[in-house]
C-alpha cells in the first residue's frame, strides 16, 4: 500500500476543494497525510471522515519571512522523515515550493498542482517585478525534480514554460478542481427581481471594485435589481478592507463568507466574477452546476468557463462600462437567464465534474 501526502494552505481547502480526490485516493489503497495550517475540531472530523490523517505546519498565508518559511521548509523534511510517502502532491504557493524543495532530499514523487499565478506574476510594480524574479527562481528549484507539474489551464503553463521554469515534456493540464454535480445540483431560479451574487475573496484584482461601481450603475436605472457579494477577508497585499465594502451598502449587500455557498447561489439569477486572472475560478463551476448564468471577464482562466452568449458573457478586465451594460442585458432578457444557466449545467457536466477531473488526476500520479 503507497503513502501519500497532500499539502495545501487552508484545511478548508483541502476539505471543499480536494475533498473527492482525497476520497478517490484512499480508495485507490493509499494512505493519505494532508498537512496544512492547524484544522479545527469540526475541520479535523471532516478530514477523518474523508479517510485521512492531518499534520499541521504554519504556512502563514499571505506573509513574506525568511525565517518563518524556512520554518516550513525544515518542518516539511521533518514530515516527510516520519510519514515516508511515495507520492506527495502539492498546491498553491508555499506548499510548492516548500514541499517541493523539501521533496528534493528524499525518494519521492513529488507532484505540484498550479492553481493560478497569484500576486507576484502580475502588475509591474518594483515590488511585484521583484518578487517575480525571486518566486520564478524559487519554483525553478521547487520543481526541478518534480514528475509531473499540473495545470488548470494552458495560459499559465505556458508563462511557466516560457520563464523555463519547467520544461513543456514535463506538464500536465486538467480542468481545474471539478465539482461535485450531485451536491451543486440544479435549483429553480427564485421569483421576484433580478439578484446578481459575487463569491470572491476580498482582493482587488477579483475584480470587486469593479463589481460594486457597475452595480451603482445598474442601480441607478433599476432599483429593484439586487447585488450580493459573498466573501472573506484575506491577508494579500491586495486585500480590500472591510470599510471600503460598507462604503459600497447604498448598492452592495455583503454577506460576509459562509461554509456552504448553495443558499447563496440558490437566491440568485447571475453569477458574477469580474477577476483579472484566475487559475480556474471554483465559484462560477459551482454556479454553473446549479444552473445559474455566469458573468465573468476575458482573463486567463475565467474565459474557460463561458461559451460566449450560451452560458453567459465575458468582457474585458477593468471595464466597469461593459460589465454594466451586461449586467443590464440580463435584467432586460430575463427569459432567457434559465436557458443560458442549463447550458451552463451541461458545460460543467462535460467537462467540470469532479470525477472526471480526479480520472485525470489519479492517472497523472500513476495512482490509477
Amino acid at each position: 500500500m503507497r503513502s501519500s501526502i497532500v499539502i495545501g494552505v487552508e484545511p478548508s481547502s483541502l476539505i471543499n476543494f480536494r475533498g473527492e480526490l482525497l476520497k478517490s485516493m484512499v480508495a485507490q489503497d493509499s494512505i493519505v497525510t494532508t498537512i496544512s495550517n492547524t484544522p479545527t475540531s469540526v475541520q479535523t472530523t471532516d478530514l477523518k471522515a474523508l479517510g485521512v490523517t492531518s499534520e499541521s505546519v504554519n504556512f502563514l498565508r499571505g506573509k513574506l519571512s525568511i525565517v518563518s518559511d524556512l520554518k516550513i521548509f525544515f518542518e516539511l523534511i521533518k514530515k516527510y522523515k516520519i510519514i515516508n510517502p511515495d507520492i506527495v502532491l502539492a498546491y498553491t504557493i508555499k506548499p510548492v515550493i516548500w514541499g517541493g524543495l523539501a521533496s528534493r532530499f528524499f525518494k519521492i514523487d513529488f507532484y505540484a498542482l498550479i492553481t493560478g499565478l497569484g500576486f507576484a506574476f502580475h502588475g509591474g510594480s518594483f515590488k511585484r517585478r521583484l518578487l517575480r524574479k525571486l518566486v520564478v527562481f524559487l519554483y525553478k528549484m521547487a520543481l526541478k525534480n518534480a514528475k509531473s507539474v499540473i495545470f488548470q489551464n494552458t495560459d499559465n503553463r505556458n508563462v511557466f514554460v516560457n520563464k523555463g521554469i519547467v520544461k513543456l515534456s514535463k506538464t500536465r493540464v486538467v480542468n481545474g478542481s471539478g465539482v461535485d454535480t450531485e451536491k451543486y445540483n440544479v435549483r429553480r431560479l427564485p421569483d421576484g427581481s433580478i439578484r446578481f451574487l459575487c463569491i470572491s475573496r476580498l482582493l482587488g484584482e477579483k475584480g470587486l471594485r469593479e463589481y460594486a461601481a457597475a452595480a451603482r450603475i445598474v442601480k441607478n436605472k433599476f432599483p429593484n435589481v439586487g447585488f450580493d457579494l459573498i466573501g472573506s477577508k484575506d491577508s494579500s497585499p491586495d486585500t480590500i478592507s472591510l470599510s471600503e465594502i460598507d462604503g459600497w451598502s447604498d448598492y452592495i449587500n455583503y454577506k460576509g463568507s459562509t461554509n456552504d455557498i448553495r443558499p447563496y447561489i440558490e437566491g440568485s439569477h447571475v453569477c458574477v466574477l469580474p477577476s483579472y486572472h484566475e487559475g480556474l475560478p471554483r465559484s462560477l463551476l459551482e454556479a454553473m452546476s446549479m444552473g445559474r448564468a455566469i458573468l465573468t471577464t476575458d482573463a486567463v482562466g475565467c474565459k474557460d468557463t463561458v461559451s460566449e452568449g450560451v452560458n453567459g458573457f465575458k468582457v474585458p478586465v477593468k471595464s466597469v462600462g461593459e460589465l454594466a451594460n451586461k449586467m443590464i442585458w440580463f435584467i432586460e432578457h430575463k427569459g432567457k437567464i434559465k436557458l443560458m444557466g442549463m447550458e451552463g449545467r451541461v458545460l460543467v457536466e462535460d467537462k467540470f465534474d469532479v470525477h472526471k477531473v480526479n480520472k485525470q488526476m489519479l492517472k497523472i500520479m500513476g495512482i490509477k
